[in-house]
């Protein structure tokens, strides 16, 4: 079987690499179709009801008190946990990071939307950094059995919010472009909510399971330890939302 073999013609000339990339890329955007002027729908919402907005500013309130609390849970164990168990170090601080900036985020929906904070606020942070220590001096499964308590509380609550978000805020819009008046939408600021909830819900899932995996289970008595944390942690959540 003959091999055929193509040619160059003589006065064919090879391009540099820099040609060659410029040569592609003019055909590529030469190629483009053209796009059609297309009209972005913007909404006008309609305003809260004083059930859904006081409900929000609750959300908020209460949201940022219980990241504060798990900042200064993690402190309190990070502080202790860094010295006697120094390979547990850089698993808490992962998770503690994550708490901060929790914290963080609902700090500046607080500033947006102008709630005021917990008016007792000292409270949690004195009470969390004690709870935190406490747990770690008992020991690395205590320390785990707390995150187990707090998360399993946190995780629940926030699933709460989501159904009610879900089921109580469609609102009127209307359509900037057409004058249309869309029934039972969500804004954007309610989305964003809904989405920063979800997150956070499942980095604290997360951490549930992290604890279990590191012998959270083994503490002793692990029953009565995190039934009493638990109940401090829904006993703080119905007070931070009120007060």
């Amino acid at each position: 079987m003959s091999k055929v073999i193509k040619t160059l013609p003589k006065n064919c000339k090879f391009s540099t690499l820099s040609q060659l990339r410029a040569k592609v890329e003019t055909q590529t955007v030469s190629q483009e179709p053209e796009t059609p002027n297309l009209k972005i729908k913007q909404y006008q919402y309609g305003p809260l009801n004083e059930a859904q907005k006081a409900f929000l500013d609750r959300v908020i309130r209460v949201d940022q008190a219980g990241e504060l609390g798990a900042n200064y849970i993690y402190a309190g164990q990070y502080f202790v946990l860094q010295h006697t168990r120094p390979e547990l170090k850089d698993l808490l601080k992962h998770m503690w990071d994550q708490e901060i900036h929790h914290h963080n985020t609902f700090n500046k929906l607080q500033v947006i939307r102008r709630v005021r904070p917990s008016l007792l606020t000292p409270v949690w942070r004195a009470g969390a950094f004690g709870i935190g220590i406490t747990t770690a001096l008992l020991g690395k499964e205590a320390a785990m059995a707390c995150t187990v308590a707090v998360e399993t509380v946190i995780g629940g609550h926030y699933n709460d919010q989501l159904r009610i978000l879900m089921n109580k805020f469609q609102i009127d819009a209307k359509d900037l472009n057409t004058g249309e008046i869309i029934n039972g939408i969500e804004s954007e600021e309610l989305n964003s909510l809904k989405k920063t909830i979800k997150e956070f819900r499942d980095d604290e899932l997360e951490h549930l399971d992290t604890a279990v995996e590191n012998d959270a289970e083994a503490a002793v008595p692990y029953w009565l330890l995190t039934e009493v944390i638990k109940g401090t942690c829904k006993l703080a959540i119905w007070t931070a939302e009120r007060v």
